[in-house]
């Protein structure tokens, strides 16, 4: 069931002049892997095929994700009205595939997928929270607000079946670290990188992985705070096992967003190097000089 709609969503309020460049252009990437989630909720299904409970809820999830990716369509288009969201969401449906056709979980047991999924909504909740705390823009902080409520209830979600998965699995809790861990560095594979290619850059432009990973972590890394990531500790610690609001869990959440800040300075070079080259797309030159 829906906690919101987008028809509720105060569309009048919109400020045009308070739009960020930057904040448009995570949220053009945002919206398209946000309504992608049938095809996760087509995944989920077959790995839980005997599991209805479950099954039911991933249906469910799916359609808040979907609503998700279009509430964030909707205001881009609104903040740059040559957007087309429809448009950008075939582009990246006609290339870019999560393998459904199974019957059995990548992360070697369902514990461990519900162990991924925890992480996926872990992230998109701290996500959409440092966004809704970044941005001036009123109905963009509200629709953000919104999103990162709903991750956190599919947080829980997955967490209580998870919890139930694992009376059965007995997985230890040296697995479930690696798999949270693995599935928090699986950030700068292609679903980002292709989705800000397919949102952002003129199609005739080749898409380079390291190019587009760069120029969406350079940009999202840096709204960010240490409140942002102390939260997404607590729940990374809270699904492996540990003691979610300790002194180690916060010892890790000073390390990790140390190290996100030097990574995402890490990707800005990148993307500053890429850009100043003299074959470098007009398009990359314009986005530098912004």
């Amino acid at each position: 069931m829906k906690h919101w709609r987008i028809e509720d969503v105060a569309w009048d309020r919109f400020e045009p002049s308070k739009v960020d460049p930057d904040v448009l252009r995570l949220v053009k990437a945002a919206s398209v892997v946000e309504r992608n989630g049938v095809d996760y909720a087509v995944y989920l299904r077959n790995v839980f095929n005997d599991d209805p409970d479950f099954s039911q809820a991933a249906d469910n999830w799916a359609v808040e994700e979907v609503q998700h990716g279009d509430a964030l369509g909707q205001w881009a288009m609104l903040a740059d009205p040559v957007w087309d969201y429809p448009a950008a969401f075939e582009r990246y449906r006609s290339s870019y595939h999560i393998p459904i056709e199974v019957d059995a979980s990548v992360r070697g047991s369902r514990t461990g997928e519900l162990i991924a999924r925890c992480m996926v909504e872990t992230g998109t909740s701290s996500f959409y929270t440092a966004l809704a705390d970044s941005t001036d823009e009123p109905v963009l902080k509200g629709i953000c607000k919104q999103i990162a409520a709903d991750e956190y209830r599919h947080f829980k979600l997955f967490y209580d079946h998870m919890k139930r998965y694992l009376a059965r699995e007995k997985l230890g809790v040296w697995s479930r670290t690696r798999i949270a861990l693995g599935r928090v560095t699986e950030s700068e594979d292609d679903e980002l990188a292709y989705a800000y290619h397919c949102t952002n850059e003129d199609p005739a432009l080749a898409y380079d992985h390291k190019r587009c990973i760069a120029a969406y972590m350079a940009r999202a890394m840096g709204f960010y705070r240490q409140s942002h990531i102390d939260r997404a500790m607590g729940m990374m610690f809270k699904t492996i096992g540990f003691t979610p609001h300790g002194r180690v869990s916060r010892a890790a959440a000073r390390l990790a967003f140390g190290a996100m800040r030097r990574r995402g300075n890490k990707f800005a070079r990148i993307e500053r190097d890429r850009s100043a080259l003299p074959h470098a797309p007009a398009l990359l030159q314009a986005h530098a000089a912004e």
